[in-house]
């Protein structure tokens, strides 16, 4: 007689328990045990409680293979659906085996569970084992199919609603909740006080301070009163919530004819434009992507999107200013050059075209197309390629865990034909194009930190924390990741030959890039090294600069004339026209001001479920070694977020998004 010891842990989730009876087969080597209910006295499989049980049979089974899990209904109770967390067997030798599942079960459902050390797919020894990844591949790519949203976009999971999705991949049941409750509040507070809905203008820009009773931040506050200042404008091109719209300039554009004259007054003294871009100290954001794109209509008539021009100077003070705009591509005397000595209000109402045009550009582009969507085709190629005991897989799926479900939805919610992005100077077709347009420029490169700052030559400009703590989170997650992928992967060879990997970066770049080859995106991977690079820029797309372009919108976007996606009235083509008359007229009427800022509320929220970057709460890994590892990074993570909230105690803006207690460990929201 041999005695097998199951310690079976049901998730802490809401409604994670079961009254259903559960039934174990176990598979070895050797033989199978008998299908064996695990029934205790008194209540089994309550949430967030681990029981133990005994399973006996005449001989040793050998070495464990396979654990199956089938759940039959108790009485005539409804569907109980039960969260299985993870199954312990310890053998008879005293050999203790993790079987991770981690997800829901149905009633009637089989669920058979890999145990013990993770395994690329030529490493499998056993002809069930062979036989059970070959059909669980079958099933994933079968199940988890690829769809095209938009010609030259992205393709993106073929299921049209969420409850469509598997329910670990969804939303927890609190989340969901709290979402809803943010909604709920949001939208009374906005309706008690007559603002949604409302076509009315604003009175005055002073009224837009009362949209909000209950949601402030330190930082919105600052926004508020802050938002006209010219070196706070430039400080947000670097530590904003767009932190990739600026590069160094060190010749101007043939299009943006800025001379000596212009500039010099707000350059220093005894300098010339020349001087300083020698001196590597102007910079440019430069809209032209936006260029020829047909806004949307707006009571009948096409809105104005400008693709304007905007040079930097970063004074001796370390302070970026802004010292010159040129709202559209090509110049003209109905298209003058804007300058910080013309009116307020000319001045004012240049720089918000040009945050208008950056605004969109954050949301469509860095937000949704680059960190929103090329996340969902990192998770959706992983989950058609990797079986679950692939150590990549073990590796990345935390960082997947909500993906497709916060895409699915949004992409109706927020961008569809009906969404509040959809309300923007551009429209759901224009901003569509503008994805389109930066998808097919878009390269593996720019994707990477490091390149990225190189390529903009933003390698020392002082003040730049978005830079500083970027560059430090990329090292430590590409030590992280070394540490995993050497540890499975000893050598080149083993790369090569492995054709789930193959076939993950195959989709990604089939699927997500669409065989661009231009893109410099691998098609393969050849070394160790390859893998490691592209791992590290996933983990670091999906975690830091998710955060970036997004933890931080409540705080600059709530206050909507500092990023402003719709302007109504067209751009001024004259200097010495407008007034803050003008200035109210252009900016969103009352309603959809309200909507905006609502839409960044939600997006802005912390939720009580959210895992922290570099906390894995779910254990997938048997082994010790990268137990190990990811200790190593978490105390990595930790020193880093010291060092950051150290440094933010000396400065008069604290920059907070890439703290790693606030980084999402996934794109979740």
């Amino acid at each position: 007689m041999a005695e097998y010891k199951l310690e079976v842990t049901t998730g802490d989730l809401k409604y994670a328990g079961t009254w259903d009876h559960i039934y174990v087969t176990l598979f070895g080597t050797e033989g199978q045990s008998k299908r064996t209910e695990l029934d205790n006295f008194g209540t089994d499989f309550a949430t967030g409680t681990t029981g133990t049980y005994t399973l006996s049979t005449n001989l040793s089974l050998g070495k464990l293979l396979l654990v199956k899990v089938e759940k039959d209904p108790f009485s005539y109770i409804p569907e109980d659906e039960w969260y299985l967390s993870k199954i312990v067997v310890t053998t008879p030798d005293g050999e203790a085996m993790l079987f991770p599942c981690y997800r829901w079960i149905s009633r009637g459902e089989l669920v058979e569970l890999r145990g013990g050390r993770a395994l690329k797919g030529f490493e499998e020894d056993h002809p069930l084992l062979i036989d059970h990844r070959e059909k669980e591949l079958i099933l994933k790519k079968s199940f988890y199919q690829w769809k095209i949203l938009a010609e030259g976009l992205s393709h993106i999971n073929h299921f049209n609603n969420v409850l469509e999705l598997p329910a670990e991949i969804r939303f927890s049941q609190s989340k969901s909740t709290e979402i809803d409750y943010v909604k709920m509040k949001t939208g009374i507070e906005l309706k008690l006080k007559g603002l949604l809905g409302s076509v009315e203008k604003w009175e005055s820009i002073d009224d837009m301070k009362k949209i909000f009773w209950w949601k402030k931040t330190t930082m919105s506050e600052y926004v508020t009163e802050h938002w006209k200042e010219d070196d706070f404008y430039g400080y947000q091109f670097l530590n904003g919530i767009n932190p990739m719209g600026i590069k160094r300039c060190s010749e101007l554009p043939p299009n943006f004819p800025v001379t000596e004259e212009m500039v010099k007054p707000f350059l220093e003294e005894g300098s010339s434009l020349q001087e300083e871009m020698k001196k590597g100290n102007i910079f440019l954001s430069d809209q032209k992507k936006m260029d020829g794109i047909a806004p949307r209509a707006y009571d009948g008539k096409p809105l104005h999107v400008t693709a304007g021009l905007c040079l930097l100077y970063m004074n001796p003070e370390n302070k970026l200013m802004p010292i010159a705009i040129q709202l559209h591509q090509q110049p003209s005397e109905q298209n003058p050059i804007f300058l910080p000595s013309d009116s307020e209000t000319d001045w004012l109402l240049a720089k918000m075209f040009i945050k208008n045009a950056d605004s969109m550009d954050h949301e469509s582009v860095q937000h949704l197309m680059k960190t929103h969507f090329l996340a969902e085709v990192y998770a959706l190629a992983a989950l058609r390629s990797f079986s679950v005991i692939h150590p990549l897989y073990k590796l990345l799926f935390p960082h997947f865990q909500s993906t497709l479900y916060i895409n699915t939805g949004g992409r109706i919610s927020l961008f569809g034909p009906g969404g509040a992005l959809s309300l923007s100077s551009l429209g759901y077709d224009g901003l569509t194009e503008l994805m389109r347009r930066n998808l097919s420029e878009t390269t593996y490169s720019s994707l990477c930190l490091p390149e990225d700052i190189t390529a903009r030559g933003l390698e020392s400009i002082p003040n730049f924390y978005y830079r500083d703590d970027g560059l430090k989170l990329w090292n430590i997650i590409t030590s992280f990741v070394k540490a995993v992928v050497e540890y499975y992967y000893p050598s080149d060879s083993e790369v090569c030959k492995d054709t789930e990997l193959q076939n993950w970066i195959s989709e990604i770049f089939t699927y997500g890039f669409l065989g661009n080859k231009a893109s410099g995106f691998p098609v393969g991977f050849h070394t160790v090294k390859e893998v490691i690079k592209f791992i590290t820029m996933v983990i670091f797309t999906v975690t830091g600069q998710h955060a970036a372009v997004n933890n931080g919108q409540f705080d600059y976007f709530s206050w909507v004339p500092n990023g402003p996606i719709l302007l109504r009235k067209p751009p001024p083509t004259t200097k010495g026209q407008t007034s803050m008359e003008t200035i109210l007229e252009t900016l969103p009427n009352v309603g959809e001001t309200v909507k905006f800022a609502a839409m960044v509320c939600l997006l802005s929220e912390t939720y009580s479920d959210m895992v922290p970057m570099g906390t894995y709460p779910e254990e997938r890994f048997h082994e010790p070694a990268p137990k190990k590892m990811i200790k190593e990074f978490q105390a990595e993570l930790s020193n880093l977020s010291e060092a950051i909230s150290t440094r933010n105690l000396q400065l008069e803006i604290p920059y907070i998004y890439l703290d790693p207690p606030l980084i999402e460990n996934s794109i979740a929201i």
